[in-house]
């Protein structure tokens, strides 16, 4: 087996964990929506190479659609059957041959199901990611600044990014939750970005919607840029359940699932 160390979570996880993880620290949480009407559709895992190189990895099942509980376990467990077997192919390949197999076989349960998947690759002090859906991946230096995000697969997303709404008219958008890029659809396909430099000082998220449908980006960057990393992990889940238990108003406020990873890197 390739992969040293793994974790997969499929559970609520009722405070988010801190582990090593490649040189650095990761946290992680995942928990199901607060107002209790039904399981948990998302998950996540880290996994560690021999080598040194990790994979982290954000899953949430589509809402609406069934068996999304059953499509966010499948992506995870397809993603990480191929790493276990990462041998003679890239990460790179082993990445994406996941993201196939996957797709494949939520297509197959044959029940309309789909799912997000976020990845980020670490390797070498560089960071890449690829996702399907509008699960985020965002990487922060200590004083804030953006230096990668994704973008999400909806029309609200390539609208924001073309400048054409702005994040705040975004968070309230009636179409926010229309997702048009997915595992299990047809025609999914894989937006991989370009290889992203990492400091030692920066903090890398991959996050479900259940985070971003409920805190401001720029809210989040606040949360997450500075401190030690498992207070900030407890700070961004304390502040994502507090939104979804109030009241909709000037703030947004959809009760989801909540999940996320934190990494910061070794110095």
């Amino acid at each position: 087996m390739t992969v040293a160390a793994r974790l997969l979570l499929e559970r609520t996880l009722e405070t988010p964990e801190r582990r090593d993880f490649c040189g650095g620290d990761v946290a992680l949480y995942t928990a199901a929506a607060p107002d209790g009407g039904r399981a948990n559709e998302d998950g996540l895992f880290c996994a560690e190479l021999a080598d040194g190189r990790g994979v982290l990895a954000v899953a949430d099942g589509a809402g609406g659609l069934p068996a999304g509980g059953r499509a966010s376990a499948i992506a995870l467990r397809r993603l990480l059957a191929q790493l276990e077997e990462v041998d003679g192919k890239s990460l790179r390949e082993a990445i994406l041959l996941g993201f196939d197999e996957a797709s494949r076989e939520v297509k197959a349960l044959g029940v309309g199901a789909a799912t997000t998947l976020a990845v980020v690759r670490i390797e070498g002090g560089t960071l890449r990611s690829y996702h399907a859906g509008d699960s985020l991946v965002l990487v922060v230096g200590q004083r804030g600044r953006r230096k990668h995000e994704t973008i999400a697969h909806s029309p609200v997303g390539y609208a924001v990014h073309a400048g054409v709404l702005d994040e705040a008219e975004a968070m309230h958008h009636e179409e926010r939750h229309l997702v048009t890029n997915l595992v299990g659809l047809p025609d999914m396909r894989v937006e991989m970005s370009a290889v992203v430099p990492l400091r030692a000082r920066d903090t890398v998220l991959l996050a479900s919607d259940g985070l971003s449908d409920n805190l401001h980006v720029e809210e989040i960057v606040d949360l997450i840029r500075k401190g030690p990393l498992d207070e900030a992990a407890a700070r961004l889940a304390a502040a994502g359940m507090e939104r979804m238990r109030a009241r909709a108003g000037e703030l947004p406020s959809k009760p989801d699932d909540l999940t996320f990873a934190l990494f910061r890197p070794g110095a």
